[in-house]
């Protein structure tokens, strides 16, 4: 059964707004860490979440590698800079990393890149 890259991401960011009215120094604190985090430094924003999107890929989180596919590709990233970027979890996770990358991954690609052509 596949999932809905679309529909990952709209809960995932519900539930950052929802559980931040009853929590909102815990959400705003982790908010803050991604801001301080993704900022331009020494690598550009593109290079942050393509590493985003491998390291997601290799922990097999759904929602970090919906998010980061979504990211990437805001930030100026091509499916095969993506795509690649997975292919280097998958050389250290395996055949789980593989999984989620020709799955999901691939699916949020397919779901978001029409939303920055």
């Amino acid at each position: 059964m596949s999932k809905n890259p679309r529909e990952m991401l709209n809960a995932f960011m519900g539930g950052l707004q929802e559980v931040g009215n009853t929590n909102g120094a815990n959400v705003e604190a982790f908010m803050g860490l991604l801001g301080t985090t993704y900022a331009p430094a020494a690598l550009d924003v593109k290079t942050k979440e393509l590493i985003s999107v491998a390291i997601g890929a290799y922990n097999r989180c759904e929602y970090c590698i919906v998010f980061h596919v979504y990211k990437a590709l805001e930030a100026g990233a091509t499916r095969a800079e993506i795509m690649e970027a997975a292919m280097v979890s998958v050389a250290f996770g395996g055949g789980p990393s593989m999984a989620y990358t020709v799955t999901l991954l691939k699916d949020s690609i397919d779901e978001f890149e029409k939303d920055f052509q």
